[in-house]
C-alpha cells in the first residue's frame, strides 16, 4: 500500500470511528442491549465491507492508474449492494435492534466515505510525471528579431 493509500485509509477510518462511537452509544441508550448489538454489528459491517473495499481498489489500481474512476465506482457500487443484501438478510432478526443496525450502518457509512472523500483531495498525488521521458528540443536562445517598428513606419 502506498504512503497516499495509507494516509487515505487512515483519514476515513478517523472520521467514521467517531461517529460509530456515538452512534452505538445512541442506539445503547435508545434501545438498549439490542441497540448496542445493533450499533456494534453496524459499525462492524460498515468497517469490514468499507476497508476490504478500499483494499481491493487499491490492489485494481496499483499499476493502473487510468482505471481509478472506473474501479472506484465498480467497488463502492457492490459494497453499497453487499450492505442492501445484509440489511434485507438480517431485516426480521432477534439477535439485535435492525433501525439501531440501519442507523450506525448508515451514519457511519457517510462517515467513512466523506472522510475518505476529504482525504483522497488533501493528498497531492501526481498524475503525470514531472520530468519529461522525451528531452525537449533545442531552443534558440535568442528569438528572431522582428522588423519594423511599434508605430508602424
Amino acid at each position: 500500500m502506498l504512503s497516499n493509500d495509507a494516509r487515505i485509509l487512515r483519514g476515513a477510518a478517523a472520521a467514521a470511528v467517531p461517529v460509530g462511537v456515538v452512534a452505538v452509544l445512541v442506539s445503547a441508550l435508545v434501545a438498549g442491549e439490542k441497540g448496542l448489538i445493533g450499533g456494534l454489528v453496524g459499525v462492524g459491517v460498515v468497517a469490514v465491507f468499507f476497508g476490504l473495499g478500499f483494499a481491493v481498489l487499491m490492489r485494481l489500481t496499483r499499476d493502473r492508474p487510468q482505471v481509478v474512476m472506473m474501479a472506484g465506482m465498480l467497488v463502492y457500487t457492490v459494497q453499497i449492494l453487499l450492505v442492501g443484501v445484509f440489511i434485507i438478510v438480517f431485516r426480521n432478526t432477534t439477535l439485535f435492534n435492525p433501525r439501531a443496525f440501519a442507523l450506525t450502518l448508515l451514519f457511519t457509512a457517510l462517515a467513512w466515505v466523506g472522510g475518505q472523500v476529504v482525504y483522497t483531495m488533501r493528498t497531492k498525488m501526481l498524475y503525470v510525471d514531472p520530468t519529461p521521458s522525451v528531452p525537449p528540443k533545442e531552443r534558440k536562445e535568442n528569438p528572431p528579431e522582428q522588423t519594423g517598428s511599434r508605430d508602424g513606419t
